[in-house]
């Protein structure tokens, strides 16, 4: 695997694909959360550290997807313009921007780019061209850099025209940068070389959305957790009452295959014993412990009970190796937080003591941020989506464009 380690950038002009794809609140425009951006500075101080000049292309949003009422893009929501300033203050460095990822003036603004200078280019999803990997768009981006680096692991798993088609313009000067090259080397050590005993915490809202990661995992584990709304599927599919909670009708066959695999596999699959139910889907709703054989009609469980809790702290902390995606309840509301906190507790319990913990993206990650744990696990993965596709077994689109 071939990295920015392994190049010198002096007077090279990098074309490094990034994941600027950062929540930005509507009212302010400020970025409230910045960890993919800080998560890719040390590539680029490292390019420019070399004697080289950065030229950044990402997406923001899907713009095509929401267009103004007159069917154009709505520049002003979705402007990459917006990062500059977080992005200046991380790296030290006064970062120009370029009102467009193609055309004359960015290719003019990229030529004169001197070393140690940064270029921010616009939105490359204001194209439909980019998310339909245009082999022509590629180009047309390619002619900007001398070197094309990636360091975007969240859209590793899309085929689109800057994540993988453009690396063929580059067949003797592409590398991954440190955030995608951290991903892989930390998937693979959980995926390929596990310390026993694995564990793995799969949550969230459906089973269908987890169907071949739980599939590949029962290969690998010697734990299953499932906790979140996905876990009512399971317990329907065993002949309980789960009352009004989330539950996929036509997925209980599937459950029962699971856990018939799992069994079959002497995997043990661990699924929560009780409920925090209540009778609306609220902060404020009424809310009671309850066992999960029988949930009460209009009642649904938004969090595990403290049973379930304990039990799985428990599991969690006697791993070696752990993989977290996905939480056990509804954390974004307070009294429904206790379930994904003490699953968060537990796993830097467990990293503190020894065991290698990768958190997986998205919901995992922002729970870990929000009870503070960020800092007390192995590794949070930039890229919830693309993890998934890696641990199905998958061939991510932008990763195999680049070892070719």
């Amino acid at each position: 695997m071939t990295t920015v380690d392994n190049l010198n950038f002096a007077g090279k002009k990098a074309l490094v694909r990034v994941d600027f794809n950062v929540p930005i609140d509507s009212k302010t425009s400020m970025i409230t959360d910045d960890a993919r951006i800080r998560a890719t500075i040390p590539t680029l101080k490292k390019i420019l550290n070399d004697g080289g000049a950065c030229i950044l292309m990402s997406h923001l949003g899907r713009p095509l997807k929401k267009l103004k009422e007159d069917g154009t893009v709505d520049i002003e929501k979705n402007t990459l313009k917006k990062t500059i300033t977080t992005i200046s203050e991380l790296l030290g460095v006064s970062v120009k921007f370029a009102p467009d990822c193609i055309g004359t003036e960015a290719l003019q603004m990229a030529a004169e780019l001197k070393p140690g200078e940064v270029l921010l280019l616009e939105n490359l999803r204001f194209y439909k061209e980019e998310e339909k990997g245009d082999e022509a768009f590629a180009g047309k981006l390619s002619k900007l850099g001398d070197i094309y680096v990636n360091d975007a692991f969240g859209t590793a798993h899309r085929a689109h025209a800057s994540t993988s088609v453009i690396a063929k313009f580059f067949p003797e000067a592409k590398c991954f940068g440190y955030v995608m090259a951290k991903e892989i080397a930390n998937a693979d050590k959980v995926i390929k070389h596990a310390e026993r005993p694995f564990t793995a915490i799969t949550g969230g809202a459906k089973v269908s959305d987890k169907l071949l990661i739980l599939e590949n995992l029962i290969d690998k584990v010697d734990n299953l957790i499932i906790g979140g709304g996905m876990a009512y599927t399971f317990l329907k599919a065993q002949g309980y009452e789960v009352g009004s909670s989330l539950c996929e009708a036509d997925r209980l066959d599937l459950c029962l295959a699971l856990l018939k695999k799992a069994t079959d596999r002497g995997v043990k699959m661990f699924l929560p014993e009780d409920s925090i139910v209540a009778d609306a889907f609220s902060n404020d709703a009424n809310s009671k412990e309850c066992d999960n054989k029988h949930i009460d009609k209009g009642w649904m469980g938004l969090d595990i009970g403290p049973k379930a809790a304990a039990e799985f702290a428990a599991v969690i902390k006697n791993s070696k190796t752990i993989l977290w995606n996905g939480p056990m309840g509804v954390f974004e509301m307070p009294k429904f937080e206790n379930g994904t906190k003490t699953t968060a507790m537990a796993v830097a319990e467990a990293t503190k003591n020894g065991a290698f913990s990768l958190i997986g993206g998205g919901d995992s990650a922002a729970a870990v941020a929000k009870f503070g744990f960020e800092n007390n696990v192995s590794y949070v993965s930039t890229g919830g989506g693309a993890l998934l596709e890696y641990f199905e077994g998958k061939t991510l689109p932008g990763i195999a464009a680049m070892l070719s």
